[in-house]
């Protein structure tokens, strides 16, 4: 496996966290969970909180809440079951709803 220990751990953390992401989805998850601002974090709460955001951000209706004018912590309280629902459908065994911070 090529990359840095940190990006293997990434990668690594990815596999064993959802199995079942589909490949556009992961490598859209590692980017994020390779930026700069996450470089202090233990990869795979880097890799948590990428998978959560990926996950909000592009499967749910959160980006259309925040244009509604909900603030980000209600908007994440309304996807929170359809958020799961998608990390479920990937083999995940976390839940969002367990609590995230981003």
């Amino acid at each position: 496996m090529a990359g840095t220990k940190r990006q293997q751990a990434i990668r690594k953390a990815l596999r064993a966290l959802a199995p079942g992401i589909p490949l556009s989805d992961a490598e859209a998850v590692i980017t994020l969970a390779e930026r700069r601002h996450m470089k202090d974090l233990p990869p795979s709460t880097a890799l948590w909180l990428a998978l959560g955001s990926h996950v909000r951000h592009v499967h749910t209706d959160y980006e259309h809440l925040l244009a509604e004018g909900y603030d980000r912590d209600a908007a994440r309280f309304f996807v929170a079951d359809e958020t799961d629902a998608v990390l479920a459908g990937w083999g995940c065994q976390r839940s969002v709803s367990e609590g995230e911070d981003d």
